[in-house]
């Protein structure tokens, strides 16, 4: 999906060439990955001569807006303080990530006022 969203509509041979190293996939596995994504209607196919192109059906946002809300709900029961809390305990949250929340919670404060 990740390179269908930075550019589309791609071949199956360009998506493979750009994923399957990386991931350390075969062709193979690519292929059936982009077989999955159809049938679950994440992408679609248009056919274009002797091959088909590619191109997402979901916008990254909504995917990643679905996917974090699933997340929330199957472990944190839909809160987003205890996932903050578990990632601060593990201590897997920088310095900078911090900060970040930090000015997060400001801004939302100021949008409260």
């Amino acid at each position: 999906m990740a390179a269908l969203w930075v550019r589309s509509p791609l071949t199956a041979e360009t998506i493979t060439a750009e994923i399957a190293q990386p991931q350390g996939w075969t062709e193979a596995t690519v292929k059936t990955l982009i077989n999955r994504l159809l049938n679950k209607g994440a992408i679609r196919a248009e056919k274009d001569g002797r091959r088909y192109l590619y191109s997402p059906v979901l916008a990254r946002m909504d995917y990643v807006t679905t996917e974090s809300e699933g997340l929330l709900a199957r472990l944190f029961g839909g809160r987003l303080a205890p996932l903050v809390s578990h990632f601060s305990e593990q201590r897997k949250l920088s310095v900078q990530d911090i900060a970040e929340l930090k000015a997060l919670i400001a801004e939302l404060d100021e949008d409260d006022d």
